[in-house]
């Protein structure tokens, strides 16, 4: 646990230590405020209406007990456990099995899960899932991600319009290094996102175990997940991948060098911490 949140911490102070850094050397005072300023506006609407913007964008219709009962009662049963307030619960027609977290915090969050989850996974395993995506609720994670985008939001501002509040004169940045700046420095901020995602997971990772109380659960579920997930896409996901950081396993299809890319750890890793915990 203290590895993680450790991590996250590091990555976080990173991502403002490099603010500091492209705003002295692009922006100036002026520019950082201006960036940050615009960031964090986008990010605050993002943060109090995105659960149903996402929600609406999948489609997702809300169950209860009398239309989905097995589920329904798995959340109630978790978020008791969990010691928060029960969410609202979502469902996704998907053929791919996936699922997600959302929500400001605990006392406002939504849980959703695919048609193809449900259907590829035993009730166990479920349970598994969805305390992964309530210890995601439990630590506010979404918090999290909305906190480390708005300064990689406002990082990728400030590398883009750097140049028009740079100073004059002598004072202006070097042309050559304000242009391997301008480029370099959002994807440095991206990859730094991404890493927090990562660490984040791995914590809802061991959250969720805690919840369950059954670490193999989750293991066996995210080795029935990867091995379906591939060849199912989620259409609603490739139109929009910012969404992609929110489930339990990437719905993306896009290979390469996704190691660095990724917004997910290792799956193989991910089950062999899970087998360790057990």
């Amino acid at each position: 646990m203290l590895g993680n949140w450790l991590k996250t911490t590091i990555l976080m102070a990173g991502i403002l230590a490099l603010f500091g850094a492209v705003g002295g050397m692009l922006g100036g005072a002026q520019g950082m405020i201006l960036a940050l300023v615009l960031g964090g506006a986008m990010n605050i609407f993002a943060y109090w209406f995105s659960d149903r913007m996402v929600l609406r964008m999948y489609n997702a219709q809300e169950v209860d007990e009398t239309s989905a009962p097995q589920y329904y009662n798995i959340v109630r049963e978790l978020a008791q456990r969990a010691q928060i307030p029960m969410p609202r619960v979502y469902l996704i027609d998907e053929a791919q099995p996936n699922a997600f977290a959302t929500g400001r915090n605990p006392e406002h969050a939504a849980v959703a899960a695919t048609t193809g989850i449900l259907r590829l996974l035993s009730a166990r395993e479920l349970r598994g899932v969805m305390a992964h995506e309530l210890s995601h609720v439990k630590h506010r994670d979404i918090l999290i991600s909305t906190i480390s985008a708005t300064i990689a939001g406002a990082i990728s501002s400030l590398a883009q319009f750097g140049m028009f509040f740079g100073g004059r004169g002598e004072d202006r940045p070097n042309p050559v290094v304000a242009i391997i700046v301008m480029i370099l420095a959002p994807i440095a901020a991206m990859l730094i996102q991404m890493a927090i995602s990562r660490a984040r997971e791995f914590e809802a990772d061991r959250g969720g175990a805690e919840i369950s109380g059954d670490p193999n659960a989750l293991a066996d579920a995210l080795a029935k997940i990867d091995a379906f997930a591939r060849g199912i896409p989620m259409q609603t996901a490739e139109a929009h991948p910012e969404t992609a950081q929110m489930m339990i396993m990437n719905p993306l299809s896009g290979g390469g060098i996704k190691g660095l890319f990724s917004t997910h750890p290792n799956t193989e890793e991910r089950i062999a911490r899970l087998r360790a915990m057990a």
